[in-house]
């Protein structure tokens, strides 16, 4: 009787496999809808056609495969450098990540973007949140100063020196002006000029909101985390804003979320 027992798993046993599902769903969610997301299907094609072989004993395809494999590795790291950042800062945002205060600069913002996108004149704002934007903001002018309507539309003037740049929000605050982001190299339409790219760009390396005006046509647009969204009415700009920042501090984006699709 005690032998029939023996064949059922033990507890260890189901704690294993339990912590494995787990690790493997949720590098299911940080992967879905990206192109690491191909990646694992492809390479999940090579293992099984990698035990297909050796089952058949198909030895010098096998030994191929085999050396394949071991520095499979090393090939996800490099290709795929990006989207294991940004998995690991997912992973450690519930311990790490600051919450926004206030949303009462948001107020400013919609006003400033109601009056640019009404005048045409370009600008490129964001709001920092989990992941620190340091790396990719050395180029612009420190200013520390509070988010006022009046403020960012001196800076976006077009006869300033900082309009071409970016203002970076930080702690309910303008940390930094005129800042050169980095270009996304995804190819977009005729209509989306640098500012599109920039924020694109930015988009793919951390978890900031970005906030774009077309100095062409006054068309406002939303960026947050690769996707893009064009065409926004000024009007429903500060709603938007308010219930993207609103979900991060309500922790609602935690370890196991599902990614939105990207336009």
């Amino acid at each position: 009787m005690l032998e029939g027992f023996a064949s059922f798993p033990s507890i260890v046993d189901l704690l294993d496999i339990i912590i494995v599902a787990v690790v493997l769903y949720w590098v299911m969610l940080l992967v879905r809808g990206t192109r690491a997301e191909r990646m694992l299907w492809g390479l999940a094609i090579i293992v099984l056609v990698y035990f297909i072989s050796a089952r058949m004993e198909l030895y010098t395809f096998h030994w191929i495969l085999n050396k394949f494999l071991a520095s499979i590795v090393i090939i996800i790291i490099v290709v795929f450098q990006q989207d294991i950042r940004k998995a690991l800062v997912q992973m450690g945002r519930p311990f790490t990540s600051h919450r926004v205060s206030s949303t009462e600069f948001l107020d400013e913002i919609y006003k400033a973007v109601i009056t640019m996108s009404t005048n045409r004149i370009g600008g490129l704002i964001v709001i920092e949140r989990g992941i620190d934007l340091g790396d990719f903001i050395d180029t612009g002018v420190t200013l520390d100063a509070e988010v006022s309507k009046e403020l960012l539309l001196t800076i976006f003037n077009p006869s300033t020196p900082l309009h071409d740049g970016a203002v970076v929000i930080r702690n309910s605050r303008i940390f930094k002006a005129g800042c050169i982001l980095p270009l996304t190299g995804k190819e977009l339409t005729k209509s989306m000029g640098t500012r599109h790219r920039a924020a694109i760009g930015l988009s793919e390396e951390t978890d900031a909101v970005i906030v774009v005006v077309s100095e062409k046509t006054g068309e406002v647009s939303l960026v947050v985390e690769e996707r893009l969204e064009l065409g926004i009415e000024p009007t429903e700009l500060l709603s938007r804003l308010k219930r993207v920042i609103e979900t991060e501090n309500g922790q609602k984006r935690g370890l196991f979320h599902w990614r939105r699709s990207k336009a």
